[in-house]
Order: C-alpha cells, then sequence, then structure tokens
C-alpha cells in the first residue's frame, strides 16, 4: 500500500514543459550514480544529429512531443485493424494510457545554471511505485522505453520515421534474413536523412541497469551482423527511472562500416534543401514515396477519424501556411506562439453568429486559414487531426490495403477462417508474423502503382468539402474556441492536442 508519509497530490497537470537530461555514450557502461542530478549539464542546441562530444545533456521537451512519439512508434495496424476501424481508438489507448498512469512531474533545479531550462523532471507517481505489480510494471517499462527511443531518435537526432523490424529490416535485399522470430534483433529500424544511414535501434525502458544494456547491445549486434558491410549505426536507448528519481535517457550509440558521425556541425536544420531533419511531411511536395510514409505513419490516426461518430468530430483552425508549422526541432510546433491564426480565429468567433457556417468555412480559407479534421480519443486526455490531403490520402492508401488482403492467399478471409484451429501461443504468434511479412511484401510490391494514386487523391483532397471525405451528408461542426482547455500541437498535415487539466468532458 502507499504509505501514510506519501502525500495525496492531485493528477499531473500537462500545461507546463519539462526537462530530460540525457547521457550519449559508444557503448553500455554501470548506471550513472544520480549524475542526472549532479553533471553539469549542456543545453540540447537541436542540432538534428549526435553531439560533437558524449556527455550530458539536457533538453526541454512537452507532454505533447511525448504522446506523439507514443502514437507513432511501432509496428504497422494496417494488417490487423484493416477491417475493424473502430479498434484504432483502443489501440491508441493502449499506447499513451501507462504514461498518464505512471508518470508524474516534480521540480528540480540543477545546482548548475542551464540557459532555458524548466526546473521540472518527470518520475514515477506512487501508483506504480507502490501499487504495481511486476508483470504491469514490465509492460509499463516496454512502453516507455519505446515511446521515450521514438522521442529522442526522431527529436533530438533527427531521424525519420522509424518502422518496426519484425516485418524485415531496412535493405530489401536482406529483408528475409530479419524473419526468424526467434532471433534476438532489435525492435526498430529508420533512415536518417542527413546522415544517409539507415539506423537500427533497440529501447529499454524502467530501472534499466547494465545487465539490460548489455542485453540490448547484444540484439544490435545480431542485427549489425546481418546488415554486414552496408553503412548502418546502432543506437540503444535506455529510458532509466525509479520511484524517487527523475527520468533520464542514456544513448549508447555505434558506428559500423559508416562516414565518421554526423556532428552538431553537420547538419543545418534551417537549411531548406534538407526537408527538416528527417520529417516526411516537410517532403510531401515532392516526393511521392514520403507521401505514402506519412500516410501509412498516420494510419492509426485517421482509422480513429474515419470511424468516429460524427457527434465527437470538429473541424479546429489553423494556419493554411504549412512552412510555418515546419519542424525546427522536436516532432511538433506549439500553437500557442502562432499569433496569426489565434488573431483569425477570434475573428471567426466575432462574424460566426452573423454567417451561416458553409460560407464561414468558405470565408475563413479565404483569409489564410484551413480546418483541420479532429477527434478526441475516448479515454484520454489527447485529440488528433489531419488536414484534409493527408485524410484523402490516408483513405485511399486504406482502400489499396484493403484489396491486397482480398487478392492474396493467406490473408482473404476465408484463409484466415480456415486457419482457426487450435495453436500454442507461439504458433499463433508466429503465424501472425508470416501473415504480417506478406502483407508487407504485398505493399512493397504495389508501391510503383501506389504513387500516383496517392498523389492524386492529395491533390484532390485540398479542395474536397469533409462531408465528400466523410461521405457524411453533414459538415463536422467548426470549433471556433480551438485553443480553450487544450495545449495545441501541430506538423504540416497533422494536428494533436491534449487537456491543461483533467479529461474535458465530451461535448455534444
Amino acid at each position: 500500500m502507499i504509505p501514510a508519509h506519501v502525500p495525496d497530490e492531485p493528477p499531473l497537470t500537462y500545461a507546463d514543459s519539462f526537462d530530460v537530461p540525457v547521457l550519449f555514450r559508444n557503448g553500455p557502461a554501470r548506471k550513472p550514480r544520480r549524475q542526472w542530478r549532479t553533471a553539469v549539464l549542456k543545453p540540447w542546441a537541436g542540432s538534428g544529429g549526435f553531439p560533437a562530444a558524449d556527455g550530458w545533456y539536457v533538453s526541454t521537451t512537452t507532454w505533447r512531443e511525448i504522446i506523439k512519439a507514443a502514437i507513432e512508434v511501432g509496428r504497422d495496424v494496417t494488417p490487423h485493424l484493416r477491417n475493424q476501424p473502430r479498434y484504432a481508438h483502443g489501440e491508441l489507448v493502449a499506447r499513451v494510457a501507462p504514461l498518464y498512469a505512471y508518470l508524474g512531474m516534480h521540480p528540480f533545479m540543477s545546482p548548475f545554471l542551464v540557459p532555458g531550462i524548466k526546473g521540472r523532471r518527470l518520475t514515477l507517481n506512487p501508483v506504480y511505485a507502490y501499487g504495481t505489480e511486476r508483470s504491469a510494471k514490465n509492460a509499463a517499462g516496454y512502453r516507455l522505453g519505446m515511446t521515450m527511443a521514438e522521442w529522442a531518435c526522431r527529436a533530438l537526432l533527427g531521424l525519420g520515421q522509424t518502422e518496426h523490424l519484425e516485418l524485415g529490416g531496412p535493405i530489401s535485399a536482406l529483408r528475409n534474413t530479419f524473419k526468424d522470430p526467434k532471433e534476438k534483433l532489435p525492435d526498430l529500424w529508420g533512415q536518417h536523412q542527413a546522415e544517409n544511414l539507415y539506423w537500427l535501434i533497440e529501447a529499454k525502458g524502467g530501472d534499466v541497469g547494465l545487465g539490460t544494456l548489455r542485453k540490448g547491445w547484444e540484439q544490435l549486434a545480431a542485427g549489425s551482423k546481418i546488415l554486414g558491410s552496408y553503412s548502418h549505426r546502432t543506437v540503444l536507448v535506455g529510458a532509466c527511472v525509479r520511484p524517487g528519481d527523475d527520468l533520464f535517457l542514456t544513448i549508447d550509440h555505434g558506428l559500423h562500416f559508416g562516414q565518421p558521425p554526423l556532428t552538431a556541425a553537420g547538419f543545418d536544420i534551417d537549411d531548406e534543401s534538407a526537408g527538416g531533419p528527417g520529417n516526411l511531411e516537410d517532403r510531401l511536395g515532392d516526393s511521392d514515396d514520403a507521401l505514402i510514409g506519412a500516410a501509412r505513419a498516420q494510419m492509426l490516426a485517421y482509422l480513429a477519424l474515419r470511424s468516429a461518430p460524427a457527434s465527437q468530430l470538429r473541424t479546429v483552425l489553423v494556419s493554411a501556411d504549412r512552412a510555418s508549422r515546419r519542424r525546427r526541432s522536436g516532432l511538433t510546433t506549439p500553437l500557442e506562439g502562432d499569433d496569426f491564426t489565434r488573431a483569425m480565429r477570434a475573428e471567426a468567433r466575432g462574424v460566426a453568429p452573423y454567417t451561416e457556417r458553409h460560407t464561414l468555412r468558405a470565408r475563413v480559407r479565404s483569409w489564410g486559414l484551413d480546418d483541420f479534421l479532429t477527434c478526441r480519443i475516448p479515454g484520454t486526455e489527447v485529440h488528433l487531426g489531419m488536414s484534409r490531403k493527408l485524410y484523402a490520402a490516408c483513405e485511399r492508401l486504406h482502400e489499396e490495403d484493403l484489396a491486397i488482403a482480398q487478392r492474396t492467399l493467406g490473408l482473404r478471409a476465408e484463409d484466415l477462417r480456415a486457419d482457426d484451429q487450435e495453436l500454442s501461443d507461439d504458433a499463433q504468434e508466429e503465424q501472425r508474423l508470416i501473415q504480417r511479412r506478406i502483407f508487407r511484401e504485398q505493399q512493397e510490391e504495389a508501391r510503383p502503382r501506389l504513387r500516383p494514386r496517392l498523389r492524386d487523391a492529395f491533390e484532390r483532397g485540398a479542395t474536397s468539402d469533409w462531408s465528400d471525405l466523410l461521405r457524411r451528408p453533414q459538415e463536422p461542426e467548426l470549433d471556433l474556441e480551438g485553443d480553450e482547455g487544450l495545449l495545441e500541437a501541430a506538423t504540416p498535415e497533422t494536428y494533436l492536442a491534449v487537456s491543461r487539466y483533467g479529461l474535458p468532458p465530451a461535448r455534444a
């Protein structure tokens, strides 16, 4: 039970940013003895690559960034949710609920002056420390590790979208060698555009010690052996936290058969030609493969929006200028600093009582605003959304995926029913893994014909009404309050918000 001396505090609020200490090293070592509290921390400069020197750094982030990472990390959801899109809400709850349930925040000021820090850090709350059994702690550690690995590799280091390694590795000629489910391989892989390297990533979370990190390093070595002479980097991210201590990250990294490591001076994140540090959405205008990747990455959010009841859908006003949300650091751009959008929202509220809704939509678009479709994920404090263009691309990709399942031997409904028999848990898992891999191979074979189809859908989406895209007679309600009670963030084509305080009531 929770001891009596532990104060009964209100739930964590998310109106504040917080600091994450990060230790860069060239290989696993013993857990540092509270150095995340006593070391001289260098402020993270947002380089889009590895720092010039290993050591302790500190980065300030937001809860929105962490939730964004939790939602997007991990396997492609299309194979198992293609016929049941309403279960996308359950998948989203499973990804974010452990973070809400077990994490807290406490004040901490470094003994050394570090410019820009907020003086708050994440920690485990008493529910985790005193009331959670071991198996639940292990599950929470997995979710925390995967989330923080995604955040660190993408938000800090500029990696592109990650993919789960269980479906095959980054080199098509070697993918079959990644397919043995008994092999102990790393969790994720991705491509760093500026480094021009593939990354293999292993994530660990919880009370991460040297033994756990060594196992992770061995998993990376096994994946690295398969890649052989292909230039690549291995990255081991430990999200280390114990009750009463601050959350900090260890990032152990290695380079194999490649160029020198990318340093802080090696990549200018303001370089327009770079298209942002690994952000697919910054390259949608000129890359069909980036469009496919972005639609694939947002499929979970699309399925949640597509299956939400009409009463829960809203559209929220944001600037139509995508460049204003081009990522300079992190995964998203907070909207509280978007003075243009705030001013135009106020203008829209002023004319709304005297303007018919359809006319109002046309007027605000002429002012340089766009309206993104959003909904709150039931059971969470998270709101997700996206633009017309991305929604239309996701819809077309989903239709193509359904067609793959209907025509591919082993994935058709009748094949799956034939396989419905008594199997051991291991046999069932192996069977599902084979099905997912078949699906992935068919997706890759379909890529040449997907490129023009998704491009056409993406461009047509810009001028489509939401009622046409949703195939519903009425347009979703235009939410003119926007930021009231919410902390909002956006990318060029997506929207994410969390409640500032408690769980808001669902509006009718």
